[in-house]
């Protein structure tokens, strides 16, 4: 019999290999992104066919239940950037919730009044030693939204009164409510047994087949929570919510000048990162039947960290990544890996070798792989942002295409009402302490106007638009837009009536690409919420999509100065492109009147020109238009009105000409009177 030819077979297998590389090219991004997760499903499901040793199936279970753990912690860490080292006490609410309501721990007297929870499975009638009582019987899987809601409505609770914390004190206020919640189920003894934990919890059923001890359905449930989780994160950080959390993420001050309430979406990012962790809890005690207090003990909350931390802040596929390969780690790699060792240690004689025990070490390991993670790899395994590629030669080309500029902002013209007064800023004072900022200033903004303010630095400038945003407040005065008091308003609602701004010094936000950045801009001209987040109406589809095709409408404004990088980080970006994003931000917003503050600061004649030009085109669209500039040829191009402060107060007013021949003005930029200046001049002619 011939013996087969291994060079004849060859070219076979590399055509096959060849066929499916082709094939994958041939796929779009989103198609490859879907193919891969419905082959991570597939093997996900099949796992416990394909292994049936029932330790592993249980630790692989465990593992996923840290995986939504991660999932929630993300939600308040990666997205809003919140540092929360308490996270185990949700965990904690979720598990006792479930616990309490279905073990034999509480047994109130039976009375008619729980026939109705009888008849609905909430409750059973038990004999008891003085009489008939109450034992508790929730099902499984009524306690899973159960647990989420008391989970979500704890976290708001926690942090209506702590979220005005930032940085390391938001930190150590979370870690005291850590360590409050465990020590409050191990002292109220009569509902939670104390430290000898709740025994006896109930097993999920399902159409009467109790789950018991075996690992498999658990596995399922598990695979099923985590799939569930993954898709109401996926959804939220695609959404006008995800983009409100990582825009308080980056910049609070710049999120709150776009629209952003910033207590809202903090504490609906605690509520739901809390509610995907009261759903573990109930899942985790289940799986137990038990549950203690020193399971949900503070090295949980920051084992749950490092695994955020390690698989990639933000990145929703990098976290259940990290949990998952930790949690194997500590459960079930280390322990064979010893094995392995130990058996080499004996096969080759070293004593060492064969009594060494990886597991007591995990804490050291972990420390170890978070070291390196932080000096090699800070953003995690799977990054939350992924670079774009780079930049064609003609998309790096600056040149502006003009031609049809007007049209893109066609939209602005119905931004507000036509004539009369937009802004009118009467008698504001602001003090900082012994300090005047300003004192009676009188502004006032026509409808369809460019009102330009100048002076010299420190003359309170800034200062008037953060009082008129929202930022500052004032003493005294009155600001009306369009009739209406704003004064006392907080940012978010005075950018909600219309006013949208820029910075002096940028704001934007750093991590988020030039499209995000510009949506972020319209979040008060949206309202797609957290429940239409997730499940994608048909409104709300058509509402994203027509915030998408605005957003590239705005940028467009500035040619390919900005087109083409769309999909870039702004912290990327040349200075003056990223003035270009701010201001496109702020026009997002449909405004109906804008503030521009130094717009062309540190840029070159060419670009101002350029800038200005662009500017001048807004208000051609009827767009009302306050601005602080210093360069004067700028505010001669613009302005209709120019307004002047100095130590805080308005020394003159008047057209740009009318200014510009001003002697306060120019005693206040000169710093000396101007007659004696001439004459002086005059004397050294003669001689």
């Amino acid at each position: 019999m011939p013996r087969p030819n291994p060079s004849s077979a060859a070219p076979g297998g590399v055509l096959a290999q060849n066929s499916v590389a082709r094939a994958w090219r041939a796929l779009s991004p989103p198609a490859r992104g879907r193919l891969a997760v419905a082959l991570i499903a597939l093997a996900a499901l099949s796992f416990p066919l394909y292994h049936d040793n029932d330790a592993d199936i249980d630790s692989l279970a465990n593992a996923l239940a840290f995986a939504t753990l991660a999932l929630g912690l993300n939600i308040v860490v990666g997205f809003a950037g919140l540092l929360d080292l308490g996270y185990a006490a949700f965990f904690a609410i979720g598990a006792y919730t479930y616990g309490v309501l279905s073990s034999f721990q509480l047994q109130p007297a039976w009375s008619d009044a729980w026939s109705v929870l009888q008849t609905l499975g909430i409750v059973a009638k038990m004999a008891g030693d003085g009489g008939d009582v109450v034992h508790f019987t929730l099902s499984f899987w009524l306690a899973l939204p159960l647990a989420a809601l008391v989970a979500a409505c704890s976290g708001i609770l926690f942090g209506f009164p702590t979220l005005r914390l930032k940085g390391d004190y938001l930190a150590i206020v979370t870690l005291g409510f850590g360590e409050i919640v465990p020590i409050i189920f191990r002292n109220w003894s009569s509902v939670t047994n104390g430290a000898a934990g709740l025994n006896g919890i109930a097993a999920p059923r399902v159409f009467g087949f109790g789950f018991g001890v075996d690992a498999t359905p658990y596995y399922y449930i598990a695979l099923a929570l985590v799939g569930l989780l993954l898709f109401v994160s996926i959804r939220l950080r695609d959404s006008r919510v995800g983009r409100a959390w990582m825009a308080i993420r980056e910049d609070e001050i710049a999120a709150g000048a776009m629209g952003v309430n910033r207590t809202r979406y903090k504490l609906l990012a605690f509520a739901i990162g809390a509610a995907f962790a009261g759903m573990t809890g109930v899942f985790y005690v289940a799986k137990l039947q038990t549950a203690t207090p020193d399971m949900f003990g503070f090295p949980v909350s920051v084992m749950i960290l490092v695994m955020v931390v390690f698989g990639g802040i933000g990145s929703v596929w990098g976290v259940v990544v990290g949990a998952m390969f930790l949690q194997l780690l500590q459960s079930w790699w280390l322990e064979d890996l010893t094995g392995w060792l130990n058996a080499a240690g004996r096969q080759v004689g070293n004593a060492w070798l064969a009594h060494v025990d990886l597991v007591p070490s995990i804490e050291l390991i972990f420390g170890i792989i978070l070291v390196v993670m932080m000096l090699y790899r800070r953003q995690g395994l799977i990054p939350a942002y992924r670079p774009p590629a780079a930049l064609s030669v003609e998309q790096q080309d600056a040149a502006v295409r003009r031609d049809g500029e007007m049209a893109a902002l066609s939209a602005l013209r119905e931004a507000g009402p036509r004539g009369g007064v937009a802004l009118a800023v009467r008698g504001v004072t602001v003090r900082f302490g012994g300090l005047v900022a300003l004192h009676a200033v009188d502004v006032q903004v026509e409808q369809g106007h460019t009102v330009a303010v100048i002076g010299p630095n420190g003359s309170g400038k800034s200062t008037l638009f953060n009082v008129i945003t929202g930022l500052v407040h004032s003493d005294a005065g009155s600001l009306l837009f369009h009739g209406e008091e704003i004064r006392g308003l907080p940012d978010h609602a005075i950018m909600a009536r219309g006013i949208a701004r820029t910075f002096q010094n940028i704001r934007l936000f750093a991590n988020l690409s030039v499209l995000q950045n510009v949506l972020v801009g319209q979040h008060a001209r949206l309202r797609t919420g957290p429940i239409a987040a997730v499940f994608h109406p048909r409104w709300s589809r058509r509402e994203e999509s027509i915030a998408h095709a605005w957003a590239r409408e705005v940028v467009s404004l500035f040619g390919n100065r900005l087109t083409p990088r769309l999909d870039q980080p702004v912290s990327g970006l040349s200075y003056a492109n990223r003035r270009r994003t701010e201001i496109a931000r702020a026009l997002a917003s449909r405004p109906k009147l804008l503030l521009l503050d130094e717009p062309t600061a540190g840029m070159n004649p060419a670009e101002t020109l350029e800038l200005a030009r662009q500017i001048g085109g807004l208000k051609q669209q009827g767009l009302t238009v306050l601005l602080i500039e210093h360069k004067l040829d700028v505010v001669t191009r613009l302005a209709d009105i120019v307004y002047v402060l100095d130590h805080g107060e308005v020394i003159a007013q008047g057209s740009p000409d009318e200014v510009r021949q001003n002697k306060e003005v120019l005693r206040a930029y000169l710093g000396r009177a101007i007659e004696p200046a001439r004459a002086s001049a005059g004397a050294a002619d003669v001689g």
